[in-house]
Formats: C-alpha cells, structure tokens, sequence
C-alpha cells in the first residue's frame, strides 16, 4: 500500500470512529454512479487499477462555467461536498478556507460544492455562509452534470474527494475535520506526486 493510500485510509478510518456528517437525501440526485471507488476499497492485497477521471460541467456563484478541466490549473485538488444544513461542514469551514490561502494554487485548491442549492434557486444563504466561515474559495452549485459526476458518490455530507493535475481521482474522505488533519492529508498527498 502507498503512503498516499495509508495516509487516506488511516484518515478515512478515523473520521469514520470520530467525527460525524450530516447524512443527506439524495432522492433527487440521478441513479448514475461516479467513481465507486474510495479510500475504503482500498486494501493492502489491493493491485493497482487505472485511474478514474470524472466530467461534469456547472456553475460558480458567479455564474461563470467551471468543468473537470478545472483540475489541470493545480497539482492537488481537494473537492469538498457540504450543505447549508449541516453543522460539521459548516465547522470545517473556516480551517478549509485558512487552508486554501495558505497555497500557491498551481499547487494546491479547493472547490466547495453546494450539494443542497442547485442552479437556478437563491444562493443568499450559501453567500452568507461562506462570508460567515471565511471559506473564501470557488463554491459550485449542484446540478444534473455535478449530480451524475460526483453527487451520486455522496451518502453524507461533508465529503471530501481528492484529484491530481489531470483530473484522476486519487480518494475520498467522508466526515469533517480539523484544519491540521487536512494538512496533513494534503501534505501527504503532495509529498506522493
């Protein structure tokens, strides 16, 4: 087993044991798939398989277009799924936030992705929310391609999925977490590429 998948499996284990999410309904979400595999497939008799990339196109608060090519602008990039509703995601926050400014972003960024606001209804909470946490990184709203794409993976939140520079998919962590935990994680991570 790689460090990189100790590292996440150790963490995985752990927030699972310890720390709490916010489960979620995804009645609403599409029946397809996105990648199934996580830090909890992984084992040590596990043999390496190809990488798994996803596609998926939507929208920043902004109203600008993001899509997997997003992935290409850093070496690390962190996927963080929360809800306006849930109280460790909200927690998490603001050390997510002091996390993403500590960067250079070639190295390493965040997304936010709002999996209870979908494109088209009133994002005045979420803006609140993230002024109020500090978590002054892109956020994305759910939508059908989002949903499909990365959504469908979810069964609480927060979730947190892990992409390297060419947009494979590298783990997925569910359960929120103090900022050092994440840096250690990211740390990690990018000692690995």
């Amino acid at each position: 087993m790689s460090k990189l998948h100790k590292t996440l499996f150790v963490f995985l284990i752990l927030s699972l044991v310890l720390l709490g999410g916010c489960a979620g309904d995804s009645s609403e979400l599409p029946a397809e798939a996105a990648p199934e595999t996580d830090t909890a497939d992984v084992s040590p008799d596990q043999e390496e398989t190809a990488p798994i990339f996803i596609a998926f196109e939507g929208t920043d608060l902004d109203g600008n277009t993001v899509s997997q090519e997003i992935f290409t602008q850093s070496k690390l990039t962190m996927v963080n799924v929360w809800a306006t509703y849930c109280n460790p995601c909200l927690s998490e926050m603001p050390g997510l936030g002091e996390l993403a400014a500590e960067y250079d972003p070639a190295e390493f960024q965040i997304i936010g992705i709002v999996s209870d606001v979908w494109e088209g209804e009133d994002q005045t909470l979420v803006e609140s929310l993230i002024q109020k946490t500090g978590a002054d990184y892109l956020h994305l709203l759910a939508n059908d391609s989002i949903g499909q794409a990365i959504l469908s993976s979810v069964s609480g939140v927060p979730t947190t999925f892990f992409f390297d520079g060419e947009g494979a998919y590298l783990g997925g962590v569910v359960g929120s977490a103090e900022k050092e935990k994440w840096e250690e994680i990211v740390h990690g991570l990018l000692e690995e590429m």
